[in-house]
């Protein structure tokens, strides 16, 4: 017996040992970098053409022929207009009806191309909220140093910082040396076509960009509890189907209802998927993340990521127990419609929902289904996917690419008060999934800082001083792109 407990206390006393190691090799992987200076802009005249440009309602809508097309072309033209030698050095063309393609040759044509990304579009304003709005959402408001309206934030903001980027560099004789493409879609919010379009005639093209950015993550000081700014980017980005579930009957009178009816069994296969979730797991995105983050950690939290093998399980619980960090770590559920009944004492005869589900990369579509109809096990209730806007996972693009580490580089130059960039997963969708097609390095990042998170909701704003920085950054990101990559 006192062997057995020696025995048992030595493998402790490892176990310690190792766990202790372990957390002690996990230092910070970020090198000092100094921060750019030099860069002069002028932010109230900035602050006046995103006003401009949002003062446009490019509103896109679900159904193609229902978009207002005459937005989009005076927004055209306010870009003709306000960026003057854009439209004088690069090669504009126009895709499927409203997007918009830069083409900006190089000097060094033996470089990989880079592409810069972002959607002109906005979602439309419910009109229950808007008398909510401090500013009216269409009004591109200049107040309390903010810039006011829908899209300042997701994702007019960046298209114009771009456009402003590049105007700045063209004033100053400057010329690339990779070839750069700007890409705008004009319907990200809804479909993505106009996206898709531009990567087929790149396709065609046989355009192979050294890398590509789009909107995705940004800068924030909420990330873990760490309380410190942490940039992060995205390398990949969760799948979407919305699935239709409908249980249908022959209805009746309300006085003589069946053991189950419609509403009833539906919402008994609602209630089962939210109590059944997909499986959850620890990510390689999350669990690099993790990694990045760890050194800034505190001490119990780090010895856990450094020690994975051991305390996953304790991990997925932690993460588990918030929306926010269960959305990392599995295919989430979410039931967003549910249609049934036209008169208080009738029975329906249709009962309809609608469960929305963001897919975590290794999961698929076909398998969320598949684990839909086990999990309701109800032959009444069927299952069909809105396939319109359905996609799968994207693909996961490389954190350790020169390209992540150029982008990283220019964040810590442009925000010297960041010390770490992190690989992160998108939850939700972008243009960007359709930009593998071209290239294994597509990354996801605005450059904002701290700004409120109002994007989709009321008060949608960017600082005055946030979307100067956000200029500044993409003129650092072109100039670092010239380098070698």
């Amino acid at each position: 017996m006192k062997k057995s407990f020696l025995v048992l206390a030595i493998a402790l006393i490892l176990l310690g040992t190792l766990v202790v190691v372990r957390t002690a090799q996990f230092g910070t992987q970020q090198s000092e970098i100094e921060p750019v200076q030099g860069i002069e802009v002028d932010p109230a005249v900035l602050a006046e053409r995103l006003g401009q440009a949002l003062r446009i309602p490019t509103v896109s809508a679900q159904d193609p022929t229902k978009t207002n097309g005459d937005t989009f072309l005076a927004l055209k033209r306010l870009f003709e207009k306000n960026y003057p030698r854009v439209h004088a050095s690069l090669v504009r063309e126009v895709v499927s009806d409203y997007s918009l393609l830069f083409t900006w040759p190089g000097k060094d044509q033996s470089l990989k191309p880079i592409i810069l990304m972002a959607h002109m579009d906005v979602v439309r304003v419910d009109p229950v909220t808007e008398s909510e709005w401090t500013h009216p959402p269409f009004s591109g408001a200049i107040a309390d140093g903010f810039i006011w309206g829908r899209g300042a934030l997701d994702d007019k903001g960046p298209a114009v910082a771009i456009l402003e980027a590049v105007e700045r560099l063209l004033k100053d004789g400057f010329q690339p040396r990779p070839t750069i493409y700007l890409a705008f879609g004009h319907n990200e919010e809804t479909t993505g076509w106009g996206a898709e379009a531009i990567v087929a005639l790149l396709e065609s093209r046989g355009v192979e960009p050294e890398y590509v950015l789009d909107e995705g993550g940004r800068i924030s000081s909420e990330v873990l509890g760490l309380g410190i700014p942490v940039a992060r980017v995205g390398i990949a980005e969760k799948g979407y189907v919305s699935l239709v579930l409908t249980v249908e009957s022959k209805g009746g009178h309300s006085s003589r209802p069946p053991a189950e009816t419609t509403i009833g069994a539906l919402s008994e296969a609602i209630r089962r998927l939210e109590r059944n979730q997909m499986p959850s797991s620890i990510h390689p995105i999350l669990r690099r993340e993790l990694e990045t983050l760890a050194p800034w950690l505190p001490y119990g939290q780090r010895l856990m990521i450094a020690n994975l093998w051991l305390f996953e399980p304790f991990l997925e619980a932690r993460f588990s127990s918030s929306p926010r960090g269960n959305a990392q770590i599995r295919t989430t559920t979410a039931p967003t419609v549910f249609k049934a009944g036209m008169q208080e004492n009738v029975l329906p005869t249709r009962a309809e929902a609608v469960v929305n589900f963001r897919i975590l990369p290794g999961d698929s579509i076909a398998g969320v289904i598949e684990h839909v109809r086990t999990t309701i096990d109800n032959p009444r209730v069927s299952v069909r996917p809105i396939e319109e806007t359905s996609g799968e996972p994207s693909a996961v693009s490389n954190p350790d690419s020169p390209g992540f580490a150029l982008i990283a580089r220019t964040i810590r130059q442009i925000y010297p008060e960041v010390p770490v960039v992190a690989p992160y997963l998108v939850q939700g969708g972008t243009d960007a999934r359709f930009y593998t097609r071209l290239s294994p390095n597509v990354y996801r990042f605005k450059p904002l800082l701290d700004e409120p998170e109002t994007t989709h909701g009321i008060d949608e704003r960017i600082s005055i001083k946030g979307h100067a920085r956000g200029v500044k950054f993409f003129v650092q990101l072109i100039r670092n792109s010239n380098g070698e990559i």
